[in-house]
């Protein structure tokens, strides 16, 4: 048998497998979350359960040990970084932050969501998605999932944009019994957002 033969079959057949794989990933969605507490992990276990169940396939990243590069893999994205402290990032987004405003995200689509609190930081209430989405948008990316502002009593909002957040704001702090049917209710937007 021809050596070479079998060398050019085994590298057409290795790179139209990676293609399809690649292919398939992009199809897919990458969520990534980070969080400090547990309130932005269970947020986001609820909602891969929930696209699960409603046959959305969807990969799943701790952002404490995935580089931001990974995000670039996908050409959907759901994002989720609660607000920490003062209107800062959650430690491991932080951590990460100047990487993360560095990547071109020409060509994806995201949306956004994460916890925060309206009555003990009032001020500074969902700060974590205006921090990640404005620069997200900026670097070329499409922007989607954005939510009302008019549900909640807050005075001030980095993620603020006219009557609406850049993204879902949960608030466990004050108000859990509304978590799952707000993140039931952005699901099924965001899906058609995405086309899906």
């Amino acid at each position: 048998m021809n050596n070479r033969f079998v060398i050019e079959n085994v590298s057409h057949l290795t790179y139209g497998t990676f293609f399809k794989l690649r292919k398939y990933k992009m199809d897919k969605i990458g969520m990534f979350w980070g969080s400090n507490t547990g309130n932005q992990e269970e947020a986001a276990e609820f909602l891969k359960e929930f696209m699960d169940s409603e046959g959305v396939e969807m990969d799943e990243y701790n952002i404490a040990d995935t580089d931001p590069s990974k995000m670039l893999e996908y050409k959907r994205l759901i994002i989720g970084c609660p607000t920490w402290h003062i209107g800062e990032l959650q430690d491991d987004w932080d951590f990460i932050y100047r990487k993360y405003k560095e990547l071109d995200f020409s060509g994806i689509t995201a949306a956004f969501f994460g916890c925060g609190d309206q009555v003990g930081y009032s001020d500074n209430f969902l700060d974590a998605i205006g921090l990640l989405g404005k620069p997200f948008i900026e670097n070329g990316g499409t922007l989607i999932g954005r939510w009302p502002t008019e549900e909640y009593d807050y005075d001030n909002s980095l993620a603020e944009d006219g009557e609406e957040f850049l993204g879902l704001g949960l608030d466990n702090d004050n108000e859990e019994e509304l978590t799952e049917e707000r993140l039931i209710i952005w699901a099924e937007l965001i899906k058609d957002e995405f086309g899906i």
